[in-house]
């Protein structure tokens, strides 16, 4: 399936940034990573690193999935308010998601640093009431975080004039977050493994999988076969062909970013993260080099030639919000676009074998609004699990929870 429309800037801003070649003959190794784009690229980076065989494995060329696509706002905050998932599965178990997501932003500094030039920059996270009714729900989700240790201040509605120009009823303001380039991440982590003698294999698309007590087999379409103890499917939307019954709900998000900016034209939008409490939700951040990235407007359209009907129109939505938001500054889309993605009834993603797939097949659903985070904590849970160990966010980012 088609997973993008329009123009997604990450992608024509770096162009194909490496030829990897397709598979060519039959293949042997411990790891098989299916999906080259930055979750597989987070996954089979945290396996070689810790000894493992890996190969990768991309239908298309790497990082053209959802990946480009992405807005990549990097947050420990989920799309689940932490008093929500508190009413789901407890409080000590909500708050384990969120430090764990909190832990995952220093995680991806750390790797950003290590590959270099990926445009990432921490930046705190503005979360505003975008009506008056969601001021109560917004002030027990701080005192919630609060109570767990969280770094966060409560800005009331002069608070959030007076700081960020423009009309809230109140917001969160919170230290902790990021921005990054996805798709440049991707390609860099990558040719990075390639580098060090991992396989990565694109334009080499998955048929079958045969699994068994000892080891998997995949075979393309071309009928060739990789052969491996385990295999990680990272495959995004496509991942949902594996299993037979749907953990997931597919949706449309659309975007659009505007050309470099003047120098202080974005004033606190140059460094801060900023989205709201309706849903779906509006959401801005900055690049480096001063564009300013605007997403939401998010439905439940998942056949690409409707989708792509829709782009420059929700791009004109967008820029109305956000011209209600902050009249003066002036914007004009340069690149809009849309992506399909996933999204779990109650946020959180799904690592992990399922019951019906055996031990030897491996999900990485990094499905939501915190698919990057999510990504790389999985890393380090999938790898637990391929070598047999324990893992605190197991059960929890696991199929297991869907029997509680």
């Amino acid at each position: 399936m088609d997973l993008k429309s329009g123009y997604p800037y990450w992608a024509v801003d770096n162009g194909l940034m490496h030829a990897f070649p397709a598979l060519d003959a039959d293949h042997r190794c411990d790891v098989v990573v299916v999906g080259g784009g930055i979750t597989g690229a987070l996954i089979a980076d945290e396996l070689a690193g810790h000894g493992h065989d890996v190969a990768v494995v991309e239908q298309r060329d790497v990082g053209w999935g959802s990946t480009a696509a992405s807005t990549a706002l990097l947050q420990y905050e989920i799309d689940t308010h932490l008093i929500d998932l508190a009413k789901r599965y407890g409080e000590d178990d909500a708050a384990l998601a969120y430090r764990a997501c909190a832990d995952a932003i220093g995680m991806l500094h750390d790797k950003a640093r290590e590959v270099r030039d990926v445009d990432f920059a921490r930046n705190p996270s503005l979360y505003y009431a975008s009506r008056r009714r969601d001021v109560p729900v917004l002030r027990a989700e701080f005192e919630a975080r609060v109570r767990h240790g969280f770094d966060i201040a409560w800005l009331p509605h002069a608070a959030v004039r007076e700081r960020f120009g423009f009309d809230a009823p109140a917001a969160l303001l919170s230290r902790l977050g990021a921005r990054v380039d996805p798709y440049r991440f991707a390609y860099r982590l990558l040719m990075r493994l390639e580098k060090r003698g991992t396989a990565v294999f694109d334009r080499t698309t998955i048929d079958a999988i045969q699994a068994t007590a000892r080891g998997v087999t995949l075979e393309t379409v071309d009928g060739l076969q990789l052969r491996a103890r385990h295999v990680v499917l990272a495959a995004g939307y496509a991942n949902q062909r594996w299993l037979k019954a749907g953990v997931a709900r597919n949706r449309s998000s659309y975007a659009f970013i505007t050309d470099p900016l003047a120098p202080g034209a974005l004033g606190p939008l140059a460094d801060t993260l900023v989205w709201e409490s309706a849903r779906p939700y509006l959401y801005l951040r900055s690049t480096g080099d001063g564009r300013l990235l605007v997403g939401g407007e998010d439905d439940g359209i998942d056949v690409p030639a409707r989708r792509d009907a829709r782009v420059e129109k929700k791009a004109r939505t967008l820029l109305k919000k956000v011209q209600g938001l902050w009249p003066d500054l002036a914007l004009q889309p340069a690149f809009s676009w849309a992506g399909t993605f996933a999204e779990t009834a109650d946020g959180l993603p799904f690592f992990g074998p399922h019951p019906d797939s055996g031990p030897r097949v491996h999900f990485a659903m990094a499905y939501g609004g915190n698919g990057i985070t999510y990504s790389m904590l999985g890393a380090g849970l999938l790898r637990a699990g391929i070598e047999r160990k324990r893992h605190p966010l197991a059960a929890l980012f696991g199929f297991r929870r869907l029997d509680r």
